[in-house]
C-alpha cells in the first residue's frame, strides 16, 4: 500500500536537488480552516514565496508543488477551475523569475485513495515520472503535520512552516523548522545571498 512506504532516511551532508512544496501556507495564502481556494483571482503569493523559488531555480534545484484540493471532490470547484490557479500560480512566479517544474495534486475525498498527504502517493507519482529522482536528496516544505509525515515515509529530508519556529510541539520528527518559505530556501540550498526567515534545526 501507498500509505505503508518506508524508504531509508536521507545522509544528511548530501545536497538538495529535489523540493516538493506544499501550497496554501507555504507559496501562497492560506484560506480559512474549511475553505478553498475556489478561483484564480484568490490566490495571492505570500511575501518572500517567489524569491524563494528563484533561489531554488538558481541553485539547480528541481523544485516541484504537491497539494491536497479536495474542493474538487466536494464540488466546491472544477478540475478546469482548479487548473486555472495553477495557470494564475505559474504566471506569479513567473513575472518575479521564478517557475515550478511540476504541480502534482490530489482531489480525492478523504480515505479514498493512496495519494492525498499524509499518504506519499503524489511523492512517488513524481519518482515514476522522473526516474532520477533521488529521495535521499530531495526534501519537502509545508505547514501541515501531513506533509511532513508524508515526505518521512519517502525518507525526505523535511522542513516544517511555522509561526513560532521554537514550537517544539511541530518539530517532532521534523529535520528544520522555519518561518517561511524563504528559510526554508535559505536552509536547503545554502544561499547566503537569499535573505531568509529564522530557522531552527531539529534532529529528525
Amino acid at each position: 500500500m501507498l500509505g505503508a512506504s518506508v524508504f531509508p532516511a536521507p545522509q544528511r551532508d548530501q545536497a538538495i536537488q529535489w523540493v516538493f512544496l506544499d501550497r496554501d501556507g507555504t507559496l501562497n495564502a492560506k484560506p480559512p480552516d474549511g475553505e478553498y481556494i475556489e478561483h484564480p483571482e484568490a490566490l495571492e503569493l505570500l511575501p518572500g514565496a517567489a524569491e524563494a523559488v528563484r533561489a531554488f531555480n538558481r541553485a539547480g534545484v528541481w523544485t516541484g508543488v504537491v497539494t491536497n484540493q479536495r474542493g474538487v471532490a466536494l464540488g466546491r470547484m472544477s478540475i478546469e477551475d482548479l487548473n486555472a490557479i495553477h495557470e494564475r500560480l505559474m504566471h506569479l512566479l513567473s513575472a518575479e523569475g521564478a517557475f515550478l517544474d511540476a504541480i502534482y495534486v490530489c482531489w480525492h475525498q478523504i480515505g479514498t485513495c493512496g495519494c492525498r498527504k499524509p499518504d506519499p502517493g503524489m511523492l512517488l507519482k513524481a519518482r515514476s515520472d522522473h526516474p532520477g529522482l533521488d529521495f535521499a536528496r530531495a526534501a519537502i516544505v509545508g505547514d501541515s503535520p501531513n506533509d511532513m509525515q508524508a515526505g518521512r515515509r519517502v525518507g525526505l529530508t523535511t522542513v516544517m512552516i511555522s509561526a513560532d519556529v521554537r514550537d517544539q510541539t511541530t518539530a517532532v520528527g521534523v529535520d528544520h523548522v522555519v518561518a517561511d518559505l524563504a528559510a526554508a530556501a535559505l536552509v536547503l540550498t545554502g544561499d547566503r545571498d537569499h535573505p531568509g526567515g529564522a530557522s531552527a534545526e531539529r534532529g529528525g
